[in-house]
């Protein structure tokens, strides 16, 4: 838990629970894994926050939230103790909470009862690091929400939201394009309603892999500028995070004109941070 973050897009981190499972390519260096076996503790073992489980509660000034930075908000092993975290969202209408995940197939099946169209405070994202995982985004518009955000970092491939496949198998993906049945959703702001989509992607945050230069994978510029373009197209707001060429928040060789894109999504219930849009 920490009151500030050096996560650009972000003002504060909390986690009520520790450990992830890795799901796809862009969990292979993931931070949390790295960092949690410094501490010489199990990264994949998901376990409740004995200290910190209600600290926004005692946070008295707005804060933009970044929640479940070391785990996933949505994690079959964290099913016991959602509840009990979604009330301390439900009593902190003060706070901003960013809810990312690698499992939005997941969120529909664990939203509160008095979710209606979303509550205004949460934002809902999902991490996309290639075409392949395009459905994550899909699965994510079916779900009501006051902003629905992607994180396409690390950026491994080029992805186009444009054109997204919603189909999650890949034997399903592969049959519906070889019978001429493949019907492409634009998921963002201007690219139509398409059923059963409750909404569009309102936000994307684009950035390179960090960590150490030997396990860190390149991000062709050209995948940043493509989701930049088609952010500025059709009508979400778009973050540039960092190159994959060092360091987390490194310029690296990405252009001024896309470096400082750092948009945020408006309205949101309070703090900071960014060119809102």
């Amino acid at each position: 838990m920490a009151k500030t973050t050096a996560i650009s897009w972000t003002e504060a981190t909390w986690n009520p629970w520790y450990g992830c499972t890795k799901v796809s390519p862009g969990c292979a260096n993931c931070y949390m894994f790295r960092d949690m076996a410094r501490y010489d503790k199990d990264p994949s073992a998901t376990v409740r926050s004995a200290t910190r489980f209600d600290q926004p509660l005692k946070w008295r000034e707005p804060r933009l939230i970044f929640t479940c930075s070391w785990s996933d908000w949505f994690h079959e092993r964290a099913d016991e103790w959602r509840a009990e975290a979604w009330d301390v969202i439900r009593r902190t209408p003060w706070h901003t909470y960013q809810i990312l995940t690698k499992r939005p197939e997941r969120i529909r099946r664990s939203l509160p009862d008095d979710w209606g169209d979303g509550w205004p405070n949460v934002w809902l994202g999902t991490s996309i690091e290639s075409q392949r995982f395009d459905w994550r985004a899909a699965a994510l518009c079916e779900v009501p929400a006051a902003i629905r955000f992607v994180s396409a970092e690390p950026l491994l491939g080029p992805l186009d939201l444009t054109r997204v496949n919603w189909w999650p198998d890949a034997r399903a993906r592969r049959a519906v394009v070889q019978n001429e049945s493949f019907r492409p959703v634009n998921v963002l702001p201007r690219g139509g309603r398409i059923y059963p989509h409750k909404g569009p992607i309102h936000w994307v945050i684009a950035g390179g892999e960090s960590g150490p230069e030997d396990t860190r994978r390149e991000m062709d510029l050209g995948w940043m500028a493509t989701l930049a373009k088609q952010c500025a197209a059709n009508g979400a707001a778009f973050f540039c995070k960092q190159d994959s060429s060092g360091r987390a928040g490194k310029r690296g060789r990405i252009p001024d004109h896309i470096w400082n894109r750092k948009q945020m999504p408006a309205p949101r219930a309070g703090g900071s941070n960014g060119e809102q849009v």
